[in-house]
């Protein structure tokens, strides 16, 4: 038997079919886009994500001839929530996290609760970009979309319902609206109360990897998929990942190399500390029944290296273009040899953790008259990566250790980065034979709850292949630890340039 797994993101969905020993067996990528009306709104339009679901589930059960798919698993970015109606149709788009509404509601919040109440509670101080603070938002200004509105779904729960399954939200998804309780696994009453809300307004909570439904038949029909396909909730696509890249027990951490990075490591219980808080680390289930997570992510990354290719680098482009190569790999290959004689700080988009600072700004220092391309590509590959040395230090003092870095996404493809970070890091980073995890966990997942699967250790022996790891060289690390230090002083240097 198949198992189709779908990933739900900010500006495309993927949809995956694995078998049980992991061999990809078909894939589909598809892209929408932002809607920006005003200066700060970033919004998606439900309709046409559930549409661009739709076209990549045709495209890989077209391409796909093998054992039926016999259950589907979804993940999906996290604090964005749909309003929709009794028939289940969106009431208006949706604002993501990174929308800059809600400020005034989480203000108002925090009087009512207090970022340590909610810390006890939700495993974050309150912030803007969590969905309880959008929805008082909509509450205090569209209230005609508020009082039409039946549920308040995430987007993993709102494909799944579209597909045939119930209005549920699983543990970590729930865990990303700020309106529920991490220990207890419910909705927060002392939460929802503070914005005159109730736990009716949502889907039910349920554990990661529970079966949700059936497809539809009209769905199975017009998707070319059987007619008994089960329905399995997922998550979120962070703690996706970590399962997909078989971060299963402490010590561990996936790494996720894209437009933004994210590290995701594995703890024993729910870390409600200040040390936690102040760097702005929530504390969120995994999607396993034992384990923890957090999120250590930053804004920019692969989008730093964009920027240079899009403004600088046509030279780049058309020998790229040439030689028939990626120009991304071509550029990191024609890096500087040696540390850069140039300091990058990445907040090109604003910092994330630990400052979850939006109107941070960018820099690169250390400029001269002898400064080439080489030196600025490999200042900005080191600069997004002390980005990311910064949050693991500030991990391990707030008591989350990571040994292992385990790579997946587009960066994971280069090689000569990924000896970088180990370099720069001082640890091991393993890259996986499949480097999109966040399909593969939610096929795990699918796999379990329809007995493909006995239990996780089993899912990840069949789904999990280690291809190589990078090892870090002493000297080099030895260097990049001296020029970390000065790294460290760059954001409070640079904080009143704005």
């Amino acid at each position: 038997m198949s198992l189709l797994g779908i990933d739900i993101g900010t500006t495309g969905c993927k949809a995956t079919i694995l078998d049980a020993g992991g061999t990809l067996l078909a894939q589909a990528y598809q892209e929408y886009f932002l809607i920006s009306e005003h200066p700060g709104w970033q919004e998606l339009d439900p309709e046409q994500v559930w549409q661009a679901v739709c076209r990549v589930i045709r495209q890989v059960a077209g391409t796909y001839r093998g054992e039926p798919v016999r259950a589907i698993g979804v993940s999906s970015f996290g604090e964005a929530v749909i309003p929709i109606n009794h028939e289940g149709l969106p009431l208006c788009n949706s604002m993501i996290y990174i929308d800059v509404r809600g400020g005034d509601e989480a203000a108002y919040l925090r009087e009512q609760i207090g970022d340590k109440r909610a810390l006890s509670i939700t495993g974050t101080y309150i912030q803007p970009m969590y969905s309880l603070c959008k929805i008082l938002w909509l509450k205090r200004n569209r209230r005609e979309i508020f009082d039409r509105t039946w549920k308040f779904l995430l987007f993993a729960d709102y494909i799944l319902f579209r597909l045939g399954a119930a209005a549920a939200t699983d543990y970590t998804l729930a865990a990303r609206t700020m309106a529920f309780d991490i220990v207890q696994k419910r909705w927060s009453e002392e939460m929802l109360d503070a914005a005159g809300l109730s736990p009716d307004q949502f889907g039910t909570p349920v554990q990661s990897g529970s079966a949700v439904g059936k497809i539809k038949q009209t769905m199975a029909e017009e998707l070319g998929l059987p007619l008994n396909v089960l329905l399995v909730a997922g998550g979120h696509d962070q703690a996706c990942a970590a399962l997909g890249a078989g971060v299963i027990r402490p010590g561990l951490a996936v790494d996720g190399l894209g437009t933004t990075e994210c590290i995701t490591p594995a703890f024993p219980h729910p870390i409600l500390t200040d040390k936690m808080a102040d760097n702005h680390f929530a504390s969120v289930p995994h999607v396993l029944p034992d384990l923890y997570v957090t999120y250590a992510f930053t804004f920019t990354s692969g989008s730093v290296l964009k920027w240079y290719r899009d403004n600088f680098a046509a030279d780049f482009r058309m020998e790229a273009q040439r030689l028939g190569v990626d120009v991304y790999e071509l550029m990191i290959n024609r890096a500087t040899a040696t540390p850069a004689p140039v300091l990058v700080l990445p907040h090109f988009a604003g910092a994330a953790t630990p400052y979850m600072d939006a109107g941070a700004k960018g820099a690169i220092l250390g400029l001269s008259i002898e400064t080439r391309p080489g030196d600025i590509i490999k200042g900005i590959l080191e600069g997004i990566t002390f980005e990311i040395m910064l949050n693991l230090e500030r991990l391990e003092t707030a008591g989350v250790v990571v040994d292992e870095l385990l790579a997946v996404g587009g960066l994971a493809r280069s090689a000569s980065f990924l000896q970088l970070k180990a370099d720069m890091m001082g640890k091991r980073i393993t890259v996986l034979d499949i480097p999109e995890a966040g399909t593969v966990g939610v096929a795990m997942l699918a796999g379990m709850a329809s007995g493909v699967y006995g239990n996780v250790t089993e899912a990840v022996a069949g789904q999990v292949r280690r291809s190589r790891s990078f090892f870090p060289d002493p000297y080099l690390h030895a260097r990049y630890r001296e020029r970390f230090e000065m790294y460290k002083n760059l954001y409070e240097a640079l904080k009143r340039f704005r």
